[in-house]
């Protein structure tokens, strides 16, 4: 029993490992990703407006990027309310020329609202997780749910972070599979 819970553990950790390859090389930027010191003023001031966006919550993933004065959001967004106000406070960013609106609104599902809450609740429910992530106005692990799978995305501090965190999500019942990008703060 013990060899066979192992090569599960195994499993999930290689194909954890390998799907955070994959989704490492991404071009867009998250704003709950701190970015360095010497950042352009333009994506400084964008990061922030699409933070303090009221609606924006651990169920949404939004970024961007930005090219001389054009902004392009990304991501996906629960209420269509959101798409619309993102594009609305980077518009009034001083050199932004125009903004393309790419993000998508995720489709009305009970079943993926049930899913939703499931997988916060065994997530910000690990005593680990909840103290270090989920006492911050804006956790840093999102849950992205569409047609019943599911995609985590932020930053974590660790690798056991991490794997915790997928672990959790991946034995929630009616998640059909689950995608671990969580990247790790500093790499």
């Amino acid at each position: 029993m013990k060899r066979i819970a192992f090569a599960l553990f195994a499993t999930v950790m290689a194909v954890s490992l390998s799907a955070a390859k994959d989704k490492d090389d991404k071009s867009h930027m998250d704003p709950y990703v701190n970015g360095p010191a010497d950042e352009a003023k333009l994506v400084k001031e964008v990061r922030h407006q699409m933070v303090m966006l009221p609606y924006y919550s651990v169920f949404d993933d939004l970024g961007f990027t930005v090219s001389g004065g054009t902004v392009t959001l990304v991501g996906e967004v629960v209420r269509p309310v959101l798409k619309d106000d993102a594009a609305a406070v980077v518009k009034k960013v001083e050199g932004v020329t125009s903004v393309v609106n790419n993000i998508e609104v995720l489709p009305l599902s009970g079943n993926d609202d049930r899913v939703r809450r499931d997988v916060y609740k065994a997530i910000y429910g690990d005593p680990m997780l909840s103290t270090r992530y989920g006492f911050q106005a804006l956790p840093s692990i999102h849950i992205i749910v569409k047609n019943g799978n599911v995609r985590l995305e932020g930053v974590v501090a660790n690798e056991m972070d991490r794997s915790t965190a997928f672990i959790r999500a991946n034995a929630v019942f009616g998640a059909f599979h689950v995608d671990n990008d969580l990247k790790i703060e500093g790499k």
